[in-house]
């Protein structure tokens, strides 16, 4: 029997990039947008907050785009501050480069395994489904949700008995199954 884990968010990631005024590196997405109008051209800016002075970055959505090739729905989204269009955005891995920053998703995720009654079963076949893209070690996945530690489900994987087709070291972002023989 095939159980699934859905690795969820459960805010916002964190923004790592320098602050301009203190020493801090990290910043908290603010859900907050700002549109300005040049004519026919339009900038968007999702505004972000340093966690430690409270100053505003701004990380650049459109620059100078003609206003006729924006769709609506992304403007009236955008003028609404959705907070949804902000978790897109901040997910967008073109925003990301543009804006030279990195996501911290630690505490901002959690798995739902959808109870614990499959853990007395002698064989157990996960598949884990990823509802954003989050960065996680398999390794701490499995061993959170089987109630391991890391070093035994290492052990398991070198004896062979917690076997996938995806790469368990490192970190994925994306779904995977796995079996764990007990």
């Amino acid at each position: 029997m095939l159980v699934t884990w859905v690795v969820m968010p459960t805010c916002l990631p964190l923004v790592l990039r320098p602050c301009r005024t203190c020493a801090s590196k990290r910043f908290r997405a603010s859900g907050k947008f700002r549109v300005n109008a040049h004519h026919k051209l339009l900038d968007a800016w999702l505004l972000v907050l340093c966690t430690a002075c409270g100053d505003t970055a701004k990380l650049t959505v459109l620059e100078r785009t003609n206003v006729r090739s924006v769709r609506p729905e992304l403007l009236d989204r955008l003028h609404a501050n959705d907070l949804g269009l902000a978790a897109e955005l901040l997910q967008d891995p073109v925003v990301q480069r543009r804006n030279r920053v990195v996501l911290d998703w630690d505490d901002a995720w959690r798995l739902d395994t959808g109870g614990s009654d499959h853990l007395d079963r002698e064989v157990i076949d996960v598949s884990v489904r990823f509802a954003a893209r989050i960065p996680v070690r398999p390794v701490r996945l499995i061993a959170e949700g089987c109630g391991l530690s890391r070093a035994e489900t290492g052990r398991l994987i070198a004896e062979g008995r917690l076997v996938s087709a995806a790469r368990l070291s490192g970190k994925l972002s994306g779904d995977f199954t796995f079996t764990l023989k007990r």
